[in-house]
């Protein structure tokens, strides 16, 4: 199916045609079969995911059998979360069209919600195949920025989640940015929105990738040489990402808002965690220094400790203030 979008920027003199998500690209050696650009960026960004964990799990000692458990339950955990997530702050409209909340299809998958829903699906996996679930947090924090950092480009090939108008250079606008912004004037206008349909507007969704793949970057040095105690890469992922998402929630147009107000649900919530993870990783690292720690199941110390690598021992500092031993994989 034949469906590009032209999309203008500020800073460019012609613009440049754009797959939306319902434009296909065939394979040749798989006959008449094709794949929808959307789907094939998330899959792609999943599919490095899941290699980067795997990755992971194997350094770490963990089952990879046990792991794939997680991964399955967790993936279907994320995508009921998601949607639970979006389809609670937009009941005033489900709840006249019942029948559109199992269809994914159509859209509707809030990040956090998936975050939220794929954590918990995952902690009890790990309680039943005893994992260690504080690695586990940490993996899933690198993961999901390599996620996230391209998934996001799906939006772009679907012209959403951008933000409010713009003269910056890489200010975008395109056929379906303006049909957008036409048809959402007075929910605009409800929430103390001016926007101009013709006009340039930021490419949030390019802010929010570029944020988490630099983010990758930092964690992925922080785990080589400064990882402390399990769970740390996950506060440090929760800070960083809550910070990026605080910022360009504020600049999108298509948010989720706490009933009638102009509060913003992902806004809000990413203002707490970053408030909450950097309360606990400073009381933990406070904790560390004065109680040093090797961490269980990694064949690696951070640089600048005097344990060597021979005397190491199973022993666990994480998240909890006393964590015994629970069989974990090391």
């Amino acid at each position: 199916m034949a469906d590009y979008t032209m999309v203008y920027f500020k800073g460019l003199e012609k613009g440049i045609s754009v797959p939306s998500v319902l434009a296909q690209f065939e394979i040749p050696f798989l006959g008449e079969m094709s794949i929808k650009w959307y789907g094939a960026i998330i899959a792609f960004g999943f599919l490095l995911a899941v290699l980067f964990g795997g990755r992971q799990a194997w350094k770490w000692r963990m089952s990879i059998d046990k792991m794939l458990d997680v991964l399955i339950f967790g993936t279907v955990g994320g995508i009921l979360g998601a949607r639970l997530y979006y389809v609670a702050f937009e009941w005033d409209y489900y709840a006249h069209h019942l029948d559109e909340i199992f269809k994914i299809w159509h859209g509707g998958l809030a990040i956090y919600g998936g975050i939220i829903g794929g954590l918990l699906a995952a902690y009890i996996t790990c309680k039943v195949n005893k994992l260690n679930f504080y690695n586990l947090l940490d993996m899933a924090g690198m993961s999901l920025l390599i996620g996230q950092g391209i998934g996001r480009w799906g939006n772009f090939m679907n012209q959403e989640a951008f933000g409010i108008n713009t003269d910056l250079p890489w200010g975008m606008r395109s056929e379906k940015t303006m049909d957008y912004i036409l048809s959402n004037q007075e929910l605009f206008a409800e929430k103390g929105i001016t926007m101009n349909p013709g006009g340039y507007v930021h490419p949030t969704f390019l802010y929010e990738s570029l944020w988490c793949l630099v983010g990758f970057a930092i964690l992925y040095v922080i785990l080589r040489k400064f990882r402390r105690f399990s769970g740390q890469i996950f506060l440090c992922y929760g800070i960083w990402y809550g910070i990026g998402r605080a910022i360009f929630e504020g600049l999108r147009t298509d948010s989720l808002y706490i009933g009638d107000t102009t509060i913003r649900v992902s806004q809000l919530l990413s203002a707490v965690v970053v408030v909450a993870f950097a309360a606990v990783l400073v009381a933990l690292l406070v904790k560390f220094i004065k109680h040093p720690k090797p961490i269980e199941g990694v064949d690696f110390f951070p640089e600048g400790s005097r344990i060597p690598k021979s005397e190491r021992v199973p022993q666990e500092f994480t998240l909890e203030t006393e964590v015994e031993n629970d069989g974990s994989d090391n």
